[in-house]
């Protein structure tokens, strides 16, 4: 009678709403302009004739930096990806290729990449031909031509930040379109000229050899900057007048470059382009040149392709630096049946393990009450069984699917994704306060809900063991178990069908307990039967639930601040109070529900904004004894300390991972442990997945993982070493000793 008064019905609604922000933050923004907290995207066009058959017309992504951040050209340079567009266009009109102005050689510690900073508009033609029928706008009826632009980037500083958009823009066709003219010629002034002669370059050893014919007499004897279109071919960081030389030999220049250390192309013809230094600009007149130069001699034997125990350090920066564009999903490929039988097993004990997690404990205790509620009704328990492992699998097919299918959509995703979205965090804050004041007696949701409902659940009383399972589904996404972690990464790879079955696997190990409970009659044997001790506890239980709520705004206080967390207690403490409202009786219950839910509209409205804001870094929640010791990760620091020679410890964690603040306060807080880091020298870095960070996606995925914690010990020339995610001091000191 007790536990029957507890219905999950309204809060497995309230689930399912909060967990829709987490994927509906994925999609693209949509207009003529997106801007970024890195950039501002603009789509702009110029039509000096207007659009007709034959007239020039210039469509182009304007891209405006924040400072110290940058976009890349076509070849990237050593890291990085070029800027991609693809257009919508009407029937009748096709765009032609990028016209790339010419790009800055920009240093990135021992590295070095090709692209622009401040601003930059990358113009594209469009070619109207006669097949091409105006639409009329639909506002004032002049023809217009409706143009959409999907582009992605991948905007860099020490971190690199892949971002999207989707652009709309309409175009009158009727005269000129005179707005972004000096954008335009800007752009067509740093355009490369082509030359007159294509020139020629000869493989010798390690070295090109570049001659270049037909340069201007006003550049002979100018310093040139050279820049290959074609990537992985020569070593980009290298310096003018260190490791390459360059010379006139009367009006041909020349120069000598040296092959990159990991050379993965050997073209037959290389497109080329030089530039003049920027003191030697002068306006109105080509600052660069363009040649497609034969290619003579023998290349040398190209690097294959190297494991990652051989990446030398530059290139581990390269890939780090490129890692969440590198997770973009891959053909699926199905595996060998006996790794997919040891990845079904994995995921079947992480599942089971998954029970023991902290985070699990509320509904492991609600699971108790029920059984004890059944006690001697062994159909009953086989009922209750059945419907919570059918609510805990669904659960998990569910959540893995959207998760697959936002990553084949190209979201970078990992396990627990929803509890990255601030709103989800206060929904579910929300969820567990009314859980916790149903348990304490504050109310009962039979007084509060429709009769109809009331009457539902009764004839229904498998609902609450089905509903139970989703929300221990709920509570248990953002947990990591042993064994866990890489059925979970392996399964990303996989076909759909058999990722799918994973995941399965995965809630077949979570439901485990209760379904053997619920048809071994000798475990529900073991449990007290029903007396007054069932009142105790629930009451009791309704304290996890509110220390539940006090880790989540804590969370919630991570990634958006002390203003968020302080919004959220305030519209908490709202909601309690509307819910007691709804216990009071006649019109005192009117009178007063009604002021307090119009009082928490008006606090939601006025401050509400706070829960799902981005706070300054230096507003973040830090550790106050962490000191120096730990360094926030990135791609640059780990090449860093790679160039450096020193190993590096990173722990993947995020505030709402309670294994990783587990093991956080336990095993990489204790002295002893951290005496033996110091004695080796290792930096230790630490990837707060709190918020959605695609460039710590990435590299989970590159370790073949989903979720946090992952714990990797890496040193240079060494393979990463991946540790279990209950960390132990004894397996930290075991790998710290093979260094």
């Amino acid at each position: 009678m007790i536990l029957s008064r507890i219905s999950l019905a309204p809060f497995l609604i309230a689930t399912a709403a909060a967990c829709m922000p987490a994927a509906a933050q994925l999609a693209p923004k949509t207009g003529a302009v997106v801007t970024t907290p890195h950039v501002r995207a603009e789509l702009v066009a110029h039509a000096p004739e207007g659009v007709a058959p034959g007239a020039p017309v210039w469509v182009g992504l304007q891209i405006t930096h924040q400072p110290e951040w940058h976009t890349y050209w076509k070849n990237a340079g050593d890291s990085g990806l070029p800027t991609e567009l693809k257009w919508t266009l009407p029937a009748g009109v096709s765009t032609g290729e990028i016209a790339w102005p010419v790009p800055k050689k920009i240093p990135v510690g021992t590295l070095a990449n090709y692209g622009y900073e401040n601003t930059v508009l990358l113009p594209v033609p469009l070619e109207v031909s006669t097949l091409y029928k105006p639409d009329v706008a639909l506002t004032g009826g002049s023809p217009a031509m409706d143009i959409k632009l999907q582009a992605s980037w991948l905007v860099c500083r020490k971190e690199c930040i892949p971002e999207e958009g989707e652009f709309t823009l309409s175009l009158p066709t009727r005269g000129s379109t005179a707005l972004n003219k000096a954008a335009f010629d800007t752009a067509q002034a740093a355009q490369p000229q082509p030359l007159g002669a294509p020139g020629t370059i000869a493989v010798d050893g390690q070295q090109l050899k570049v001659r270049l014919d037909g340069l201007p007499a006003a550049v002979r004897g100018k310093t040139l900057e050279f820049f290959p279109e074609t990537p992985e071919v020569i070593r980009t960081a290298a310096v003018s007048g260190k490791d390459w030389t360059q010379a006139w030999d009367g009006a041909t220049w020349t120069a000598t470059l040296p092959l990159a250390d990991q050379r993965s192309e050997s073209p037959t013809v290389m497109p080329v382009v030089v530039v003049l230094a920027e003191a030697d600009r002068q306006a109105g007149q080509p600052v660069a040149w363009r040649a497609e130069a034969p290619v003579s001699g023998t290349w040398p034997t190209a690097a294959a392709a190297p494991r990652a125990a051989e990446v030398s350090p530059a290139l581990q920066a390269a890939l780090a630096a490129n890692a969440a564009q590198a997770a973009a999903p891959a053909a699926a490929q199905a595996q060998p049946a006996g790794a997919f039988m040891v990845a079904l097993l994995g995921a079947l004990l992480g599942g089971l393990l998954l029970n023991l997690m902290p985070c699990v404990f509320p509904i492991l205790a609600i699971k108790v009450l029920g059984f004890a509620r059944q006690a001697g009704n062994a159909s009953a328990h086989r009922k209750a069984g059945l419907a919570y492992t059918g609510g805990v699998m669904l659960s998990f097919l569910a959540l893995g699917g959207a998760m697959l299918a936002l990553r084949a959509a190209g979201a970078q995703l990992g396990w627990g994704f929803q509890l990255q979205s601030p709103a989800v965090v206060a929904a579910l804050a929300a969820l567990f306060t009314l859980l916790g004041l149903n348990l304490a007696g504050v109310f009962e949701f039979g007084r509060a809900a429709p009769s109809s409902v009331c009457s539902a659940q009764a004839k229904h009383p498998l609902a609450n063991d089905f509903l139970s399972g989703v929300l221990a589904v709920v509570i248990a996404s953002p947990c990591t178990a042993p064994f866990m972690g890489a059925s979970l990464g392996f399964a990303i790879g996989l076909p759909a069908t058999q990722a799918l079955m994973l995941f399965a696997a995965l809630g077949l190990g979570l439901a485990l307990p209760y379904l053997v409970a619920g048809f071994v009659p000798a475990v529900a044997r073991l449990l007290p039967k029903p007396g007054p001790w069932m009142h105790t506890l629930r009451r009791l239980l309704a304290f996890p639930m509110f220390a539940t709520v006090a880790w989540l705004v804590w969370v919630l206080g991570q990634q958006s601040g002390i203003d968020g967390a302080g919004t959220l207690l305030a519209l908490l403490v709202c909601l309690a109070a509307v819910v007691w409202a709804f216990t009071l009786r006649g019109r005192t219950r009117l009178v007063i529900a009604t002021v307090m839910i119009a009082f928490t509209a008006v606090l939601a409205g006025a401050i509400g904004r706070n829960i799902v804001q981005v706070p300054e870094p230096a507003k973040l929640a830090t550790a106050p004894n962490d000191g120096e010791r730990w360094q926030p990760w990135s791609a640059q620091r780990v090449s860093d300390m790679a160039t450096a020679g020193r190993p590096v410890f990173i722990d993947f964690t995020a505030a709402w991972c309670v294994t990783c603040q587990y093991n956080k306060k336990s095993t990489l807080a204790d002295a002893e442990l951290l005496a033996d880091f110091d004695a080796k020298q290792v930096a230790m870095l630490r990837a707060d997945w709190t918020r959605r960070d695609p460039a710590i996606t990435a590299a989970l995925t590159a370790l073949g993982r989903s979720g946090v914690p992952v714990y990797v010990l890496q040193a240079p020339g060494k393979a990463p070493v991946v540790l279990t995610e209950i960390l132990s001091k004894d397996e930290v000191r075991a790998a710290l000793a093979a260094l």
